[in-house]
């Protein structure tokens, strides 16, 4: 699966939430995240209600299901790093329980966002809202050249599995090491000569 593939955001699907404007999914979103953060620890049973709710919404999106998980399971190592800090404080398990539900569901929720709203009308609902350019521009240029990172990562992992004839799984961890310490290094370079074209450009290049 190429580098665009894996950042496709299931366009071919129509839904209604698709059809919903960018502006007022951004603010439920963003409202959902804000009222689940004000829930308190004990009330563990909203928190499981967002949750299901949030999976209503991905049946009502019509996305399929095993790659939505997917996603979202990618976030929940960091989450539970975070959430298990909790388990050393006072009422350690109800707090653990209550962040590990709570960003369970913004996560996802935000990858419903994404996977039914296309960036570049995420782009002009923040431009106008009045959100300052320079960071609107940042984010343009950061999503436009995540597909070209990914790309790379995945021509590497391609030509790592051609030349690696074990598969145990340290050797495996080896190399998706190796990958990320690459791809950390190619980027750097990469920006860099960006960096350079556009200031050689006079500050532009779209």
């Amino acid at each position: 699966m190429s580098g665009v593939h894996a950042l496709q955001t299931h366009a071919d699907i129509d839904s209604p939430l698709r059809r919903a404007p960018a502006s007022a999914k951004l603010a439920a979103t963003l409202a959902f995240a804000v009222a689940l953060a004000l829930v308190p620890a004990e009330r563990w049973t909203w928190m499981v209600a967002a949750v299901a709710a949030v999976a209503v919404l991905y049946r009502v999106a019509r996305l399929p299901l095993g790659r939505s998980l997917a996603r979202v399971g990618i976030a929940q190592p960091f989450v539970l790093g975070v959430a298990v800090l909790a388990l050393f404080q006072g009422r350690g398990l109800a707090v653990f329980l209550a962040i590990a539900l709570k960003a369970t569901a913004c996560v996802a929720a935000v990858q419903l966002l994404a996977a039914t709203t296309r960036f570049d009308d995420l782009l002009a609902v923040l431009r106008r809202a009045r959100i300052p350019e320079a960071l609107v521009s940042t984010l343009a240029l950061l999503h436009r050249y995540l597909f070209v990172l990914v790309e790379e990562s995945s021509r590497m992992r391609r030509a790592r599995r051609a030349r690696t004839w074990r598969a145990g799984l340290w050797e495996t961890w080896k190399a998706l090491a190796s990958v990320i310490a690459v791809s950390f290094v190619r980027s750097l370079a990469r920006a860099e000569r960006v960096s350079a074209a556009m200031r050689a450009r006079g500050g532009g290049g779209s």
